[in-house]
């Protein structure tokens, strides 16, 4: 009897696994990048001093902002980027447009989850600008917004996971 509960335990954990994998693929491949739920846009103008930009990254909580050419997207700056082009070689009051990345690759607010999470992978991005029809700014999706949408599909399954691997999950708060 013993055997017969554990083979139906391990063949009802398999489905309930292809069940999830499944609720995630079709969730990332029609759900458009507006349903992220991503913050507006830090935008800043060109000629904004390298200090000024990270104090506002800094206020506002964000990993990026957008460098703007009056009302046109030209650049974005990151954390990357202070990290790589500032941090011991720059004076901190340097125009951001000098050292944005130009020409950043962005996406429109219908396109999918899918399509961003492709462009983060393919361009090694974690923030990449989303634009309305008009080619506004009107947000950022990150990296840390597609993980808390995963995560908001199988919460129980998040929050159960063992603070360390090889662990059991014990109920409701995890190993």
């Amino acid at each position: 009897m013993g055997i017969a509960a554990s083979e139906f335990e391990d063949a009802y954990d398999d489905v309930e696994a292809d069940e999830d994998a499944e609720k995630l693929c079709c969730a990332i491949l029609t759900e458009p990048i507006r349903g992220l739920g991503f913050r507006e846009p830090i935008c800043i103008q060109s000629a904004t001093t390298v200090r000024d930009a990270t104090t506002a990254m800094n206020d506002a909580h964000v990993g990026c902002v957008l460098v703007m050419e009056g009302d046109r997207l030209i650049g974005i700056f990151t954390e990357r980027d202070l990290l790589k082009k500032v941090v011991g070689q720059l004076d901190l009051d340097s125009p951001i447009g000098e050292i944005m990345t130009p020409n950043p690759e962005t996406m429109g607010i219908d396109d999918g989850i899918a399509y961003a999470l492709n462009k983060m992978h393919i361009g090694g991005y974690r923030h990449i600008p989303v634009l309305d029809r008009q080619g506004r700014p009107v947000g950022v999706v990150s990296m840390r917004d597609v993980v808390r949408f995963i995560v908001s599909l199988f919460p129980a399954a998040v929050l159960n996971v063992p603070p360390e691997p090889g662990l059991a999950a014990r109920g409701l708060h995890g190993g």
